[in-house]
């Protein structure tokens, strides 16, 4: 009897165990499944290591955008940046394949982050942050990807997902119209600023601490460069600052001291890559666009992602929280 047609599998943790054992010449403990999120992801145990495995969807990338991940985060680690990178399998493979009921999936062997998130970042770890981070964009600035990567630009951070969408609104009009009337003055705020010198490269596009971790010395090691693609790197920044909003607003901290924090991981930042004043004052707007762009990123990946969670009250809570951001920043 044939197999009936599957949307979304998950690979089985035993399986997966005896296939990277053999295809990476390692002694393996254990490996259990993590969590399904963009990407489905498991912890693996060696005897003297530990490792990630990520396995994609091809609804989220396909083949090349895959390889375009490997292919910075090799050049990132080449550079002596702080971040987890693609392993070796004896054959010299860095992406394997899987032949899932859905069809080919592919996946990662990551390096293992030491450490944990911190999400009450004390002023040292603010600085480690900046400096770090401006090691990246002093590589990302500059490479060239042979495979493709997403733009992050006003089509596709404002004005696709607003269109993409407006299905998920059909019993919220009046939010939609404010995305939609938003999204018209964010654009314009954008074309009236010196862009053109802004710094342009590749940026991860979602650097919140749940995305790196300090180990107990201090040492800081980014990872999950899931969303990697071109654009302003002043992004990288702006998704910084959003932990820091959502501290505020979930009481956590006060604005002024969300200020400062900032500030400081600025001031690191300064000491090893330039950033202009312009370039942050446009955080508040390309914010905007980070908003928009993953709402319309939980809508499109639905069915195999976000349905736990992507429903009316979220988006109605979701419009809610974009108001907050728009009017402690943007003064429209």
């Amino acid at each position: 009897m044939a197999h009936f047609p599957a949307q979304y599998s998950t690979l089985s943790a035993i399986a997966l165990k005896n296939y990277i054992g053999v295809a990476y010449g390692l002694q393996l403990i254990s490996c259990r499944f993590l969590l399904r999120g963009v990407s489905d992801t498991y912890i693996i145990e060696a005897i003297d290591a530990k490792y990630v495995l990520k396995i994609y969807r091809e609804q989220h990338r396909p083949h090349d955008e895959i390889q375009g991940e490997i292919e910075l985060l090799n050049l990132l680690k080449n550079g002596g940046t702080g971040v987890a990178y693609p392993i070796t399998a004896v054959d010299g493979s860095q992406l394997q394949q899987f032949d899932a009921p859905e069809g080919v999936r592919y996946g990662i062997l990551f390096s293992y982050a030491e450490g944990s998130p911190v999400m009450d970042l004390n002023d040292d770890q603010l600085k480690t942050i900046g400096r770090q981070m401006a090691n990246v964009h002093n590589i990302t600035s500059v490479v060239r990807l042979s495979y493709p990567r997403r733009e992050y630009s006003i089509e596709t951070t404002l004005i696709n997902p607003i269109k993409s969408i407006e299905p998920a609104f059909k019993d919220l009009p009046d939010e939609y119209a404010y995305l939609q009337d938003l999204a018209v003055k964010v654009a314009q705020k954008l074309s009236l600023l010196d862009t053109a010198n802004f710094s342009y490269g590749y940026c991860q596009y979602d650097f919140l601490p749940k995305n790196f971790h300090f180990d107990d010395a201090g040492n800081l090691t980014f990872f999950d460069f899931d969303f990697a693609g071109k654009g302003f790197l002043v992004n990288d920044l702006m998704s910084f600052f959003v932990h820091f909003f959502m501290h505020v607003y979930t009481g956590k901290l006060k604005d002024e001291e969300a200020q400062r924090m900032f500030a400081v991981f600025v001031s690191a930042y300064r000491e090893t890559r330039a950033v202009s004043d312009d370039e942050l004052n446009s955080i508040p707007y390309l914010g905007v666009g980070f908003w928009i762009f993953y709402l319309g990123f939980q809508h499109e990946h639905f069915d195999d992602w976000s349905n736990p969670f992507f429903g009316p009250k979220f988006i109605k809570d979701r419009v809610g929280l974009i108001k907050v951001w728009v009017d402690k920043y943007c003064g429209f």
